[in-house]
């Protein structure tokens, strides 16, 4: 007879994971987190520098979002506390909103930062409510009010995902007769509702900001507060459409979590790690039928457990500032010790209890797993195509850069590259930030600085029939950038000069892009300095120097996975660029490039490869005859399958 342990994997032939072992971890990481409690447990201070906002803000962020971890477990167990997290947590609350305390809780009106960690403490005390706000001393409860109620009618919220943090915390005040505003409710949903993209995406604020907030954020928050106490009849007639653009949204999402788990390296606070499993959580929540609940389960535990067999938490049971690993290069100028407990809402699935369907069905295979995955995803500008071979899922950015239409910021390495995957990481060091050179076309002066093209224009998008196509223009400058404004993602600003204008095309099949460059002086004040354009491909990171191949032809990087570049048409320069410690994946990053003469007007064609790429596509231009035509790129790619795309015009 199999034992227990063989029985409950059964239904997780993927992750070998069920729900022993998710609470397993989560009790391990509360009682890591315990250890670095104040004498009240008001704050939690993990180890580390301090944040950006001071130690007092990364006390109340390490009590709020161990916080949400604690409720979680407590309402999957339906208040079972074998821990005692109630009466610690409760302690924390009293002595956290006592103002004469020494470890008082920094307020709402004093520092931004608290009305985000408040909206996790009002989420938790109203799923918690019987076993531990109903225990609460009426003068506790009376703080906790008056603290909570500082964000309502505040007017200096960020119009970003911001607005949900004061939507829970008034949903609160509002279900223990405390103060709140329904007009800024009504304000803070319309505002919501200007996010909205097409195929279930929302865009984090009026900038092309698309990232892991629509997941974690964006979609977490309706459906969590539409369960809140008070909440139906607000939510009523919204929800059908939350849950109708979750559906949606859930399609994209897990066709991007790769077979190993990996999330996409892409936008900012990836210091969250795991938090990128909630969405596949609140689609159990809402009852998705989208997604079916064993697949949903899947992508959840894949994604926690990538992170939990290379090394987070650490040995200790905490959570650092990095990725696998500790790396604070990662970490925004705003990111404390506590900070990475966001990751807590990728374990937001222990509230729902041991027998719903989430934890009680077979897991299904990832879309990755099954076959080879292309797509077209609209709202970010995205061509997503994965390779069942080695799991990896790569997309192809022209629509994202943290920016809007015309802006000249310089690029920001986690929005604004050509390409991301779940198996590489863009360079986020210093140079990565100034001087893009990974997934990248970019013209370079005497001193070889490059530009940046944020602010770009979406020309294209394209379904070829095996094929995918997108296309970008941008006005690319130079900057001088001004490395003394806030670090949130948002490529630099700085003095910009404009080099030409550089229109950029993707066609994608596989493991491979062909990329198709053209670039047009336009009256652009710097072309004069113009000495050469360059196109980088994927950066490859290992822990050891990575292997590389330089030809007349292209150049190959081959560490974990492989990445090749072949000049197809019009390059005749190719190298390596080496980076140290530039991303979290490896003290060591390589990226192969090509090089060619700045000809105006003329295309220049580029393939390149992640993965074990087979011998390259090839591409032949026809040009238009005298009279005025289309230019057009055929391609061949390595299993003999043809594409036929025509190229924007000037």
């Amino acid at each position: 007879m199999s034992s227990l342990r063989d029985q409950d994997s059964d239904i997780a032939p993927y992750t070998g994971w069920t729900r022993d072992d998710w609470t397993a971890l989560a009790d391990r990481m509360l009682l890591a987190a315990r250890r670095h409690a104040s004498p009240s447990h008001a704050l939690i201070t993990p180890p580390g520098a301090p944040g950006g906002y001071g130690t007092r803000v990364d006390g109340l962020e390490g009590f709020a979002r161990t916080f949400l971890l604690a409720g979680f477990r407590l309402a999957g167990e339906q208040g079972k506390d074998p821990l005692d997290l109630l009466s610690r947590y409760a302690e924390g609350i009293a002595a956290g909103t006592d103002p004469t305390s020494p470890e008082r809780w920094v307020t709402p009106r004093e520092h931004g930062q608290a009305k985000v960690e408040a909206a996790s403490i009002a989420l938790i005390l109203d799923l918690t409510r019987p076993w531990l706000w109903d225990q609460l001393d009426g003068g506790v409860q009376e703080r906790v009010v008056d603290y909570l109620a500082q964000v309502v009618g505040d007017k200096d919220y960020p119009r970003t995902n911001w607005l949900w943090f004061r939507i829970v915390v008034e949903q609160f005040l509002s279900s223990v007769s405390g103060p709140w505003s329904l007009d800024d409710m009504h304000a803070d949903l319309a505002l919501h509702e200007s996010f909205v993209r097409e195929g279930g995406w929302y865009s984090d604020g009026d900038e092309r900001s698309f990232d892991h907030y629509c997941g974690w954020a964006l979609h977490l928050y309706p459906i969590l507060w539409s369960r809140m106490s008070g909440a139906a009849d607000l939510a009523a007639p919204l929800l059908p459409e939350y849950t109708a653009r979750l559906d949606r949204f859930l399609l994209d999402a897990i066709r991007l979590v790769g077979a190993d788990g990996s999330p996409l390296l892409q936008g900012r606070s990836l210091v969250y790690r795991f938090a990128a499993a909630a969405p596949f959580w609140i689609g159990a929540y809402a009852g998705t039928g989208a997604v079916e609940p064993g697949r949903l389960r899947r992508a959840a535990t894949g994604i926690v457990k990538h992170f939990v067999d290379r090394g987070a938490p650490d040995k200790d049971g905490l959570l650092t500032l990095g990725w696998h690993h500790e790396w604070r290069g990662l970490a925004q100028n705003y990111s404390g010790p506590g900070s990475p407990y966001w990751a807590a809402k990728g374990m937001l699935g222990l509230a729902l209890p041991a027998d719903h369907p989430v934890w009680t069905s077979t897991e299904l295979p990832l879309p990755v797993e099954e076959a080879d995955q292309l797509a077209l995803v609209s709202a970010p500008g995205w061509a997503l195509s994965s390779t069942a071979a080695d799991g990896v899922v790569r997309v192809y950015n022209h629509g994202t850069d943290h920016a809007r239409p015309g802006d000249r910021t310089g690029d920001s390495p986690l929005y604004a590259r050509i390409g991301y995957s779940t198996a590489t990481c863009p360079q986020v060091d210093e140079e990565g930030w100034d001087a893009p050179t990974d997934q990248s076309v970019v013209l370079l002066d005497g001193d070889g600085r490059p530009t940046h093209r944020s602010g770009f224009e979406t020309l294209e998008a394209a379904d070829l029939d095996g094929a995918v196509l997108l296309a970008s223009r941008a006005r690319c400058r130079w900057l001088d950038p001004d490395r003394s404004g806030p670090e949130h993602g948002s490529g630099r600003q700085g003095t910009a000069i404009d080099a030409a204008t550089v229109t950029t095309v993707s066609i994608v099949r596989g493991a491979w892009e062909v990329r198709c460059v053209r670039v047009d002086p336009a009256g652009a004040p710097g072309w004069d300095e113009v000495v050469a354009l360059r196109i980088g491909g994927w950066p490859v990171s290992g822990s050891d120097p990575l292997s590389t191949y330089v030809g007349p032809a292209g150049a190959v990087v081959v560490g974990r996975h492989t990445s090749t570049a072949v000049a197809l048409h019009g390059l005749d320069q190719t190298g390596v660029h080496r980076g140290h410690d530039a991303t979290p994946l490896g003290m060591w990053t390589a990226t192969p490039w090509l090089l060619a003469d700045p000809e105006p007007g003329l295309w220049k064609i580029a393939a390149l490869a992640l993965g074990e790429a087979e011998r390259a596509p090839e591409a032949r231009l026809r040009l238009p005859e005298p009279a005025p035509g289309a230019t057009t790129v055929s391609i061949t790619w390595p299993d003999r399958a043809e594409t036929v795309a025509t190229l924007p015009a000037a």
